[in-house]
C-alpha cells in the first residue's frame, strides 16, 4: 500500500503534486535541487482549466490578490496593429466554463504554494539532486540515488524535475528508449515594466499577441496591473546556453523589434533588464511509468509558450496523479491509468503548441495564407468564433469530472 511518496522538483508542478498528494492522505517529501527557493521566470497564464484545480487545491483565494483578469485574448499585426481575432475572457470565462482566467506572476503562484505545502509541513529538501533511481526486487519500494551519495526509499516516486529530468532519464533507459531535448531554433527574452514606466493606457488589458516574420510578442499586466510583462521569441539557428537566468543585451532586443508596433516599442524602450532563454522540445513520450515511478509536467510533456498551458498541464497532472493514487490501492494501476488519462490530452496540446510556431512567425506558405484569412475572416468576427472554438476544448476540461469517470 502506497504510503510515502517522493516528488522530485518543486517547480509549480511539483508543489501542486505535494500539495495534491497531502490532501489526500499521503506522507510526501519533496526532492529540490536548488539550494533555496526562489522561483525564477516572469508572468503565466492560468486559463479556466488550470484555476479549476487551484480552487479545489485551496490555494485560489491567496492568489487572487497577485491576479491580474485579462479581458481578451488579441493577435495583431506586428506592424500594423490589425487585429486578426479576439477572444473574450475575465468575465466571459466564468460565465462560460464556471473559472477564471488569470495572468500571475511565476513567483507569486509559487510562494502560494510554497506556503500551502509550509502549512501542512510539506518536507522539502533543498540542495538535494536525485541522480537515478531504483526498483527494488524484494520489495515495492524505490530507492533514491542523490549527488551525494545519500539514498533514500520510497513507496513511489514522482518525477517532476522539468525537461532535462533525471528521473525521466532513468525511466525512459529501463525502457530501452531515449528522448533527447533538442534546440527548436527559437529563443524567448522575457521581462516586466512597471506601469507606471508607460504612457497611460498604452497598453490594452488583453492577452496581447503580436505575430510576425520569424517573431513574436506577446504582452499582459500581472499583479492587478502594476506590472506588464512581456515575452519576446525569434528564430536563431544556433544557442549554447541552458540557463533561465541568462540576462539578455537590451539592445539587440530592441534592434530586433524597431519595425514593430510602437506599442511593442514603448514597452521594450522602457525595459530596464530582460533575461533570455532557448525553447527546448522533446517528441511526446509514449510512456511515462515504470512500475511505482511516474512522471509529471515538463518531465514528461514539455510545452512550447504558444498555447499558454505548460503550468496548467503540469497542475492538472498532480490533481489527477494524486486522485488516482486515492482511487486505486494497486500503485501500478492507478500510474498506468494516470498515463492513459493524461497522455491523449497533453500529446494534443503539446504538438498543437509546437504547429503555432509557425502561424506565429508567418514561416511558411500556409501559416501566410491562415494569417490572409483570418484578416479577412476578422471584420465578420468569424475569426474570433473560430479561435474561441479552438480554446474551448482546452478550457472547458474539467479534470475533477474526468477523475470521477475513471
Amino acid at each position: 500500500m502506497i504510503k510515502n511518496i517522493a516528488v522530485v522538483g518543486a517547480g509549480i508542478g511539483g508543489l501542486s503534486c505535494a500539495l495534491a498528494l497531502v490532501k489526500q492522505g499521503f506522507i510526501v517529501t519533496v526532492y529540490e535541487q536548488a539550494s533555496s527557493l526562489s522561483e525564477v521566470g516572469a508572468g503565466l497564464q492560468l486559463s479556466p482549466n488550470a484555476m479549476r484545480v487551484l480552487h479545489q487545491l485551496g490555494v485560489a483565494e491567496s492568489l487572487s490578490r497577485y491576479a491580474f483578469s485579462p479581458e481578451n485574448a488579441v493577435m495583431r499585426h506586428f506592424n500594423s496593429g490589425k487585429r486578426y481575432f479576439s477572444v473574450p475572457l475575465g468575465k466571459a470565462c466564468l460565465r462560460q466554463f464556471g473559472a477564471e482566467y488569470w495572468h500571475v506572476h511565476r513567483a507569486d503562484l509559487h510562494k502560494v504554494l510554497l506556503n500551502a505545502c509550509q502549512q501542512l509541513q510539506i518536507s522539502i529538501k533543498l540542495g538535494s539532486v536525485i541522480t537515478t533511481y531504483v526498483q527494488q526486487n524484494d520489495s515495492d519500494a524505490v530507492t533514491l540515488t542523490l549527488a551525494n551519495g545519500d539514498v533514500a526509499a520510497y513507496d513511489l516516486v514522482v518525477g517532476a524535475d522539468g525537461i532535462h529530468s533525471n528521473v525521466q532519464a532513468t525511466l525512459l533507459a529501463n525502457a530501452g528508449l531515449d528522448s533527447q531535448a533538442r534546440f527548436t531554433g527559437q529563443v524567448a527574452w522575457r521581462g516586466t515594466v512597471k506601469t507606471t514606466d508607460l504612457p497611460a493606457n498604452l497598453v490594452e488589458p488583453n492577452a496581447n499577441l503580436w505575430v510576425g516574420p520569424g517573431k513574436h510578442f506577446v504582452s499582459y499586466y500581472l499583479r492587478g496591473g502594476d506590472l506588464v510583462n512581456f515575452v519576446a521569441v525569434e528564430e536563431r539557428s544556433k544557442w549554447q546556453q541552458e540557463s533561465w537566468t541568462q540576462e539578455g543585451d537590451i539592445a539587440t532586443l530592441r534592434s530586433l523589434f524597431s519595425d514593430w508596433h510602437p506599442e511593442v516599442q514603448e514597452i521594450l524602450a522602457a525595459t530596464q533588464k530582460t533575461f533570455v532563454w532557448a525553447l527546448h522540445d522533446r517528441d511526446p513520450l509514449t510512456t511515462w511509468t515504470d512500475k511505482n515511478v511516474t512522471l509529471l509536467g515538463d518531465a514528461c510533456h514539455p510545452m512550447l509558450p504558444f498555447l499558454a498551458q505548460g503550468a496548467a498541464m503540469a497542475i492538472e497532472d498532480a490533481y489527477m496523479l494524486a486522485g488516482l493514487l486515492k482511487k486505486y490501492p494497486n500503485s501500478e494501476l492507478a500510474l498506468q491509468t494516470y498515463q492513459a488519462a493524461r497522455l491523449k490530452r497533453t500529446r494534443k496540446i503539446q504538438l498543437k503548441a509546437r504547429q503555432n510556431a509557425a502561424l506565429y512567425h508567418m514561416s511558411d506558405g500556409v501559416s501566410r495564407v491562415k494569417l490572409k484569412v483570418l484578416a479577412g475572416l476578422s471584420a465578420a468576427n468569424i475569426s474570433s468564433v473560430l479561435a474561441a472554438k479552438q480554446l474551448h476544448t482546452i478550457y472547458a476540461y474539467d479534470v475533477k469530472a474526468a477523475l470521477d469517470n475513471e
